[in-house]
């Protein structure tokens, strides 16, 4: 018997899951687990919604909320669809837990103690209406430092509209 330890692509915090998502990452995850555990396996098998980032910033505000809130109500409603397709997490977590926060830390350290971390400079855009530096999402419909075909292409705040091209 062996361990194993098995997660499904942490799905983003924005809305109800599509079943292309279900079907695309935590499925063949949830099928996994259980083809391990019927091996006789000890099977850890956890996910957690990704509350951190543009995408969440931008479906509360769609949303009216405070990212908190709207995150805290969002993470509870992909549960229950958890819950309710019968995946068999072992754990459903939150990446704004403490437990995931400290975690992340540990394994930074790790990587920095090991000389894998380099501290980089880059150049951003700066929003004064906003007081804060914008992610590349908001700058407009050209991309900065993202990988042909990236999606998640948010419209812009009202607050800039650059200028460049479509």
């Amino acid at each position: 018997m062996s361990r194993v330890l098995i997660t499904s692509a942490i799905p983003y915090i924005n809305g109800i899951k599509h079943l292309g998502n279900l079907v695309g990452s935590q499925l063949p995850a949830d099928l996994y687990a259980r083809y391990n555990r019927a091996r006789g396996h000890e099977v850890m098998f956890i996910c957690a919604t990704d509350e951190h980032g543009t995408t969440a910033e931008l479906a509360a505000k769609k949303a009216g909320k405070p990212v908190d809130e709207y995150c805290a109500e969002m993470h509870e409603i992909q549960a229950e669809i958890a819950k309710g397709f019968r995946l068999s997490f072992d754990h459903f977590g939150r990446s704004s837990s403490q437990r995931n926060h400290k975690l992340t830390q540990h394994f930074a350290g790790r990587l920095a103690d090991a000389g894998l971390i380099e501290e980089v400079s880059e150049k951003q855009v700066y929003s004064n209406a906003d007081d804060r530096f914008l992610p590349d999402r908001y700058i407009g419909h050209f991309r900065l430092h993202r990988p042909r075909g990236a999606g998640n292409q948010a419209p812009l705040p009202q607050t800039i509209r650059a200028q460049g091209p479509a």
